[in-house]
């Protein structure tokens, strides 16, 4: 089977990743500006934006699929053959890369810092996801899976 026929081009890929940082960066955002605000500890506001993460990254997803016809259950398992790794990787990615700038996480909403910070490490993060999305996609894998049931 060649790269073709699952659209694996640089461009399906960055523009699949860039679905997916959408829906990831919603929730990052809103996970780290909720943690900042209710001065949660560190870990707990990481955790609260990768949970954030993958709900809206299945949410707009599903949004898509659903309008194809779909029933709710077949659409969430839409969401996960498509986002799951997508979501992860950029998780990881974008969540070491906060934590690892000095002071990012203490900086505080009022913070350039921290805005900065956040922005730097999704940005990062959607560099090292497009790869691995065309990989997925390729194989007929990830959002190679939402292409049976709506076209963007």
């Amino acid at each position: 089977m060649n790269e073709h026929q699952h659209g694996a081009s640089w461009s399906t890929a960055a523009q699949a990743t860039l679905h997916c940082l959408t829906g990831c960066a919603i929730g990052e955002v809103l996970g780290m500006v909720l943690g900042t605000a209710l001065g949660l500890h560190n870990a707990a506001t990481v955790v609260l934006s990768i949970v954030l993460a993958f709900v809206f990254g299945y949410a707009l997803t599903m949004r898509g699929v659903l309008k194809s016809g779909l029933a709710l259950g077949a659409a969430f398992k839409v969401a996960l053959a498509a986002d799951t790794v997508s979501i992860a990787v950029m998780e990881v990615i974008d969540n070491t890369v906060v934590v690892a700038i000095p002071g990012a996480m203490d900086a505080g909403l009022s913070s350039g810092l921290f805005w900065l910070s956040l922005a730097l490490s999704l940005a990062i993060a959607f560099v090292v996801t497009v790869p691995v999305n065309k990989w997925m996609i390729g194989r007929g894998r990830g959002h190679a899976v939402v292409h049976a049931h709506h076209h963007h």
